[in-house]
């Protein structure tokens, strides 16, 4: 058996299924408008950023921590048989770099 509603009833339903669309739209019309996208592009650019740059930073520190280790000893003393066969190498380059660019304005 079904219930029979009252006129009344049905007035305060259908007011309030009005009152939630009215909500609803107010909802979609603020997720749709142009200002809340842009800010929402934003928003997932920067987190995006955000993470790029965190795991940038994460792998320069660890290559930046292996080269250390390898130049130097446990308690921080350069590793001179590494150092110098290294910094003689950075020289030469830099030094025919220099010849070269000098050799060149002539």
């Amino acid at each position: 058996m079904s219930e029979s509603r009252t006129p009344a009833q049905i007035e305060a339903d259908i007011v309030r299924r009005r009152e939630q669309l009215a909500v609803t739209l107010d909802e979609i019309g603020i997720r749709m408008h142009p200002k809340t996208i842009i800010g929402d592009a934003k928003a997932k650019v920067a987190s995006t950023v955000d993470q790029t740059a965190g795991r940038a930073f994460v792998a320069v520190n660890r290559t930046v921590s292996d080269v250390k280790a390898r130049f130097t000893h446990e308690d921080g003393a350069p590793r001179l048989e590494r150092v110098v066969p290294v910094a003689l190498v950075a020289v030469a380059v830099i030094g025919l770099v220099a010849f070269s660019s000098r050799k060149g304005r002539r």
